[in-house]
């Protein structure tokens, strides 16, 4: 994926159940997560985050949705939210989602948009317990 800032690098993306900043101004991550394994769906989440971690220098807007695994169905999307990036330095976004509900097991879409643009994208697999993974043609090790 071309992404359209050269200013401005996402470093890494984590999934988790919460975040919360503490008095060091240090994050917290709770339940953190590469995939959702449940016993039945459809499975409402209480809350879900997405902290991405970014490196570069300006100002931007960001969004975070995240869509089924069909990619026609968006089921949750975070409102445009600003952030900053100092020269030289870096920034984290949290985005928190509450009562996210997944109907449906498979890989489901989680977007990150700078400036109403697509940036980055990664798969968060939903399963039932005791259900492999889908593994995509470019997952797999050759």
């Amino acid at each position: 994926m071309i992404q359209p800032y050269e200013n401005l690098k996402l470093d890494y993306t984590i999934f988790c159940e919460d975040v919360r900043v503490e008095a060091s101004n240090h994050l917290s991550l709770m339940g953190v997560m590469h995939q959702v394994v449940v016993p039945r769906l459809p499975v409402a989440m209480i809350k879900f985050a997405v902290l991405n971690h970014w490196r570069g220098e300006g100002q931007f807007m960001t969004e975070v949705r995240i869509l089924a695994p069909d990619r026609m169905q968006t089921i949750a999307m975070s409102q445009p939210t600003s952030f900053a990036v100092p020269p030289d330095g870096y920034a984290d976004n949290v985005t928190v989602f509450v009562n996210t509900t997944f109907v449906q097991p498979g890989n489901y879409i989680v977007q990150t948009l700078i400036n109403s643009s697509l940036f980055a994208e990664q798969a968060l697999p939903v399963m039932l317990l005791g259900q492999q993974p889908q593994i995509t043609e470019s997952e797999q090790v050759m």
